[in-house]
């Protein structure tokens, strides 16, 4: 329908301007016939008194009708436990039921949609499509998504076909659903005679050549009186053997193993409980330990030129990390002992007074990567010949005060959003004020703020030459950091605290800089994860060059090989890899930079994860409570025949949508053309007939 903003009278009005422009052009004698004259009368009052309208602004106004239909969503648990422990017989009827529930709510109507669990759960597949392999349970995911997708949309009810167990996220009836949902129970609910590992509890980091214990829970079905032999393995091969009593009255037990942690590197270790007659099934007796076993603690020297609260407030961060073992040396006050250190803290060391110089000759000889700490007592041409990567050129005794800001280039280490807001209210701390250098190979982690001004001034820089490597900090304040922090944070100054802590990580991590750094985006993965590499390349000046061609291979337990080829970028996309089984894996990449071959190696975790098979009872009663809290019932697969009538009966109805479409007339193109017809039809009539 037209409708336009205007009364009526504006109306009238319009016609009355195209009337009385006919009657003015076509009142006087014509030479053509008084027929015609009405006729070019009338056709010029239809143009005008149109053209009139326009003006007005009518717009034209359509609705639109749509009807959607009632859908029923078949959301299905498609976990290994419905496969592994659904008798055969129930599990068949479950999928005919299915199948058959889908074609009569097709014919009565319905719109029908199958959802399951895992990377595919958004997207709806056909119901003898399914297949039981999902690694875990999370129903309330499944159910969650279900929501979303159909919110504000004509739902008629889920039917949820599922055991009852959820091994990932949280339960689903912590949850709200604004939809009936209809269980159907599959799985066994009945005791059966089994022993299973569930939980295997460990330090997940363990010192070279110290001993740590790998205690295993066990629980056990029909076995109570009874005895285990347990076993721990690694790589096959059997490390120690134990009988473990399964006392009556109980359904778990633990026992514990110690272990020698040896050389350094990523270890698996497997637990196994010897099958017995009678079990259920096997795949839930064994369960891997996941060790990563570094060298002993680090130790630290932390040195100074003379007492500084700085060295209180280092001492302080240092001690928070059981991994180092901490010596302190102050000239005249704490000797120096000869021993191996890992890094060095050198506090406004050297010293214009000299002091520190045997500290500093032993680092240099020794080659041990150190942390520099300039302040006011320190000696800058006798710093600047050490060869940090930074030159300091200071005017004078003049000084900044600064506060630390991270720089976002910068990919060794990363602080959350909580750490970067700390550092923002720092105190600021006095650094030298003149001219700094970076050089060759140099990174700076932080930079300098200067009230709200950030500048690119280093504050933090790591560098260093030939093999050694050195961090510079260009402040003898920060020891105001953690103090403020503590107070500010219940004395938790737990963003200063990292700040030190990875400062001396790093500086250990590796004394060679590598042209070609391939890492593992994680520390470690499961079996589920999409397993990522990052990858860093460098030139002969150790600046970042992008789109190099890198070779990676990773060598399993069973020295299988796999190799995957990947050309690094500027946004840092890493290389996806995919899902990979669980184990230890060595990996080592290859590239050609510049014309010369570059290698790094490293190790990978996988941790193999065995959710669906620790249980292996039915868990009815949750089936049951979701579907009581939407006014429903319990049902179980033979009973697919009363579902359907009940969904039925609930008769759930189509919905009609109306839309509202509103046009302004005069943006319709066909308008144009026909009044560009009738202008041209008048203009013709009259040059035909002599008028023009």
């Amino acid at each position: 329908m037209i409708s336009v903003a205007a009364s009526p009278w504006l109306i009238l009005l319009c016609l009355a301007v195209g009337a009385g422009y006919a009657a003015l052009l076509y009142s006087a004698r014509a030479p053509w016939s008084k027929a015609l004259n009405y006729g070019l009368a009338a056709l010029r009052f239809v143009v005008v008194s149109f053209l009139c309208f326009l003006l007005l602004s009518p717009f034209l106004k359509t609705t639109t009708n749509t009807t959607e239909k009632p859908t029923v969503v078949l959301a299905v648990d498609n976990s290994q436990s419905v496969g592994l422990f659904t008798p055969p017989a129930v599990l068949g009827q479950a999928q005919t039921g299915l199948q058959q529930l889908a074609e009569t709510m097709r014919g009565r109507g319905f719109e029908v949609e199958t959802r399951t669990l895992g990377p595919g759960a958004g997207r709806p597949v056909p119901p003898d499509s399914v297949r039981f392999t999902a690694p875990a349970t999370d129903l309330n995911g499944l159910l969650t998504g279900v929501r979303e997708t159909y919110e504000g949309r004509n739902l008629a009810g889920v039917v949820l076909v599922s055991d009852g167990i959820v091994n990932q996220g949280q339960s689903p009836t912590y949850s709200e659903f604004n939809f009936p949902i209809y269980s159907v129970a599959v799985g066994d609910t009945l005791p059966k005679k089994d022993l299973s590992l569930p939980t295997l509890n460990y330090n997940r980091v363990a010192f070279s050549g110290n001993k740590f214990p790998i205690e295993a829970e066990i629980t056990y079905d029909g076995f109570a009186g009874g005895t285990a032999t347990v076993q721990l393995r690694e790589n096959g091969r059997v490390l120690q053997t134990q009988r473990v009593r399964l006392p009556a009255g109980q359904r778990r037990t633990k026992t514990t193993f110690t272990v020698v942690a040896p050389a350094p590197g990523k270890r698996r270790y497997e637990v196994v409980v010897e099958p017995q007659a009678g079990e259920l099934t096997t795949l839930n007796n064994s369960k891997f330990a996941y060790i990563e076993v570094v060298k002993g603690k680090l130790r630290v020297l932390l040195a100074g030129a003379a007492p500084h609260p700085d060295l209180k407030a280092l001492r302080a961060a240092i001690q928070q990390n059981d991994n180092f073992d901490l010596v302190t040396y102050l000239p005249g006050i704490s000797p120096l002992k000869s021993q191996d250190y890992d890094v060095a803290i050198l506090h406004q060391l050297p010293a214009r007074s000299g002091e520190g110089a045997e500290v500093l000759a032993q680092v240099r000889s020794r080659r041990i990567p150190a942390l520099y700490i300039v302040g006011a007592q320190s000696d800058f041409n006798a710093y600047n010949n050490v060869g940090t990567g930074l030159t300091i050129l200071p005017r004078g005794t003049q000084t900044d005060d600064v506060t630390p800001v991270l720089n976002p280039a910068f990919s060794r280490f990363t602080f959350e959003e909580e750490a970067l807001r700390r550092f923002a209210a720092y105190p600021p701390a006095p650094v030298p004020f003149g001219d700094l250098r970076l050089g060759g190979g140099a990174e700076v982690a932080l930079f300098q703020q200067v009230g709200r001004l950030r500048t690119q001034k280093p504050l933090l820089v790591f560098g260093g030459a030939g093999t050694q490597r050195q961090a510079t900090l260009l402040t003898d304040g920060s020891w105001q950091w953690r103090l403020q922090e503590a107070v500010e944070h219940d004395d938790q100054p737990e963003a200063y605290d990292r700040l030190v802590i990875r400062t001396l990580q790093l500086l250990t991590q590796n004394a060679n800089k590598k042209r070609l750094d391939v890492y593992p985006t994680q520390d470690a993965f499961s079996t589920q994860d999409d397993v990522t590499f990052g990858a860093e390349t460098y030139n002969a000046i150790f600046e970042r060059i992008y789109g190099q061609q890198i070779t990676l291979t990773l060598t399993d337990e069973q020295k299988k090989t796999r190799t995957f080829s990947y050309t690094n970028s500027e946004d840092g996309a890493p290389l996806h890899l995919g899902t990979l089984p669980g184990g230890v894996y060595r990996y080592a990449a290859r590239a050609t930079l510049s014309g010369q071959a570059q290698q790094d190696q490293g190790e990978l975790l996988i941790q193999e994860q065995q959710l669906e098979a620790l249980e292996a009872r039915a868990d009815h009663n949750l089936l049951y409570q979701l579907a009581r809290r939407s006014n429903s019932r319990l049902y179980y697969p033979q009973q697919f025949t009363q579902l359907t009538q009940d969904i039925l009966k609930a008769d759930y109805k189509p919905v009609i949508y109306s839309q509202e479409d509103l046009k302004d007339l005069i943006n319709l193109k066909w308008l144009f053309f026909l009044i560009l017809a009738f202008v041209t039809a008048e203009w013709a009539t009259r040059k035909y007939s002599g008028g023009v």
